[in-house]
């Protein structure tokens, strides 16, 4: 009883309100606020929007420079560390790898950090580290090895065996016995 009493109370002062404010109806009040909203969105000036636009534009102009600077630094460093060797996922490896002081670096700040790169890092230009070996025990300090042995790809001992055995004829070297 009290609840329903109470709701009664709600719509009477909703209908006091309502014809104070000179409206039949809830419906009618919420078409008058939405009118305002849109004579205000019209009221802005032609000059207003046309300023709201530009002000658009240039944002959306300035990320593109920025992202257009970006581009041109990521080209820079790749065409140093290109010049000096690395490519494939080695070049993707140095691109991660080389490091320069100043975001906006020039081409001489670059090219220093690549070279850097290159002699802390040749494997990634495409140059072989070979290992100074451990001279044996009881050898003369600061003389190495006499003899070195050519530097052979993967399998090739096993195919230059073959050859000589004759087991490979098109590649043999004992074609006249």
């Amino acid at each position: 009883m009290l609840t329903r009493e109470k709701a009664q109370g709600e719509r009477a002062a909703s209908k006091r309100l309502l014809s104070t404010l000179g409206f039949d109806s809830p419906k009618a009040l919420t078409e008058f606020v939405t009118a305002q909203r849109e004579a205000e969105q019209a009221a802005l000036s032609e000059v207003e929007r046309r300023e709201q636009a530009a002000a658009e534009r240039e944002l959306q102009a300035a990320r593109r420079e920025e992202l257009a600077a970006e581009r041109e630094r990521a080209a820079l460093r790749r065409a140093a560390l290109v010049a000096l060797g690395a490519e494939g996922d080695d070049l993707v490896d140095a691109e991660r790898l080389l490091a320069v002081d100043d975001e906006d670096a020039d081409e001489a700040q670059i090219q220093a950090a690549a070279e850097a790169l290159r002699a802390r890092r040749p494997e990634l230009f495409g140059e072989v580290r070979t290992p100074v070996p451990a001279a044996p025990a009881g050898a003369p300090a600061g003389r190495g090895p006499t003899r070195t042995a050519p530097e052979s790809k993967p399998g090739s001992a096993g195919l230059e065996m073959a050859k000589r055995r004759g087991l490979i004829p098109e590649f043999s070297d004992s074609t006249a016995r």
